[in-house]
């Protein structure tokens, strides 16, 4: 019998084999900015736990290496998570001594590699099983809720991260709430102003080239430099405004952070409505004209809606921008969890990087795959209903 091998499951088998054995599991640390000692699977986790790991990952790395069916697949990379994400909380708790509350344990490159490997197997299969947009929206939350699991059953706690976050966590809760405002107003208000200017643009002729010209050269503008920009123009309007600086408009802060990643926001919103509204068939456009509908209605009963599935993928790239741009916004005291990134840079502190930059990672990870789940099913509802 000739053993087939998987084309994708070989990289994922050389990571997990290089992972296992030559990268460090956790890194001990005896306080939170001293260099790590870097500890291998067999000296991070307790004997019988240690084999039982490697029995794990070896098993799912030879699954992925060969040919095997979807489902195998599926089980090994869901066991190999599900032990992964168990048994680092136990390394934590192994590696740290009784009573000490200054060591620090940290997941070190082994386990991230690990995780990577079997998420890509994971995701790899989730993609030939071709779900369902509501049952990826539906893995999604199974996901959230384990980890929310883990979180609340206190298996994680003795971990560096968690210990960072037990020192700040009503200002986490507190830069988590102004990390969401900023993204998600910035888009509500580009998306306010962007989708009227779109369907301007794509009326007009002559305006387009100039409008989308303008919000081209906004675009390539780095996002420090252009919040630095904001700083001048918005502390005179603070200054010299009746009532501006009393509704937040300040140089420094909120504001200048907040009218960039409106700015940022505006070419992909404004893009895509003239994109959405140009592609609608010409047909349609003939059929709606030949009912009697006005300019108006053809506008929103037909175009708009046949538009909207493009519209609202422009949507999705500018959420997903905003969550991480909105990390810089702490440089210029916007606030957000860019706020943990650059405490922790200054301090040399990776915890306290990890603290800020993973739900930032979570956020437009959860926020990519619900809208493309909404792009999906709104396409397919368009195209379902001229049958």
């Amino acid at each position: 019998m000739t053993l087939r091998f998987d084309k994708l499951g070989v990289v994922i088998a050389a990571i997990v084999a290089y992972a296992a054995f030559a990268a460090p599991f956790a890194t001990f640390r005896a306080n939170r900015i001293v260099p790590g000692q870097a500890r291998p699977v067999l000296e991070a986790l307790p004997p019988t736990l240690d084999m039982l790991l490697l029995a794990i990952v070896i098993v799912g790395g030879v699954i992925a290496l060969l040919r095997t069916p979807l489902i195998f697949r599926l089980a090994a990379s869901v066991v190999a998570l599900a032990a992964l994400a168990m048994l680092i909380g136990i390394s934590g708790s192994f590696l740290t001594p009784a009573g000490n509350t200054f060591a620090r344990v940290a997941p070190a490159s082994g386990f991230w590699l690990l995780i990577f490997a079997f998420t890509l197997l994971l995701a790899d299969v989730l993609t030939r099983l071709d779900l369902s947009p509501l049952a990826r929206v539906g893995v999604l939350a199974g996901a959230a809720l384990a980890i929310g699991a883990l979180l609340v059953s206190g298996s994680w706690d003795s971990l560096s991260i968690l210990k960072e976050y037990a020192s700040r966590a009503d200002s986490f809760w507190a830069e988590g709430s102004k990390h969401i405002t900023l993204a998600l107003g910035s888009l509500a208000v580009a998306v306010v102003a962007g989708i009227p200017l779109g369907i301007l643009c794509h009326r007009v002729e002559p305006l387009r080239a100039g409008v989308l010209n303008v919000l081209n050269i906004i675009q390539t503008i780095p996002s420090i430099a252009l919040f630095g920009l904001l700083i001048a123009p918005l502390g005179w309007v603070a200054s010299h405004v009746p009532g501006a600086a009393a509704v937040g408009i300040r140089g420094i802060g909120t504001a200048p952070a907040f009218v960039a990643l409106f700015l940022y926001s505006l070419l992909p919103v404004v893009a895509n409505t003239v994109v959405g509204l140009a592609g609608v068939p010409r047909a349609a456009n003939d059929a709606a004209r030949g009912m009697g509908m006005t300019d108006r209605q053809r506008l929103f009963d037909v175009e708009f809606p046949l538009a909207f599935p493009v519209i609202l993928t422009g949507i999705r790239i500018v959420l997903v921008q905003n969550i991480g741009l909105a990390t810089i916004a702490a440089l210029i005291g916007g606030g957000g969890f860019g706020v943990f990134v650059f405490q922790g840079v200054g301090q040399t502190a990776m915890d306290l990087v990890l603290l800020g930059a993973l739900p930032t990672v979570a956020l437009a990870f959860a926020a990519a795959i619900i809208l493309d789940a909404v792009i999906e099913m709104t396409s397919t509802s368009r195209r379902a209903e001229p049958a």
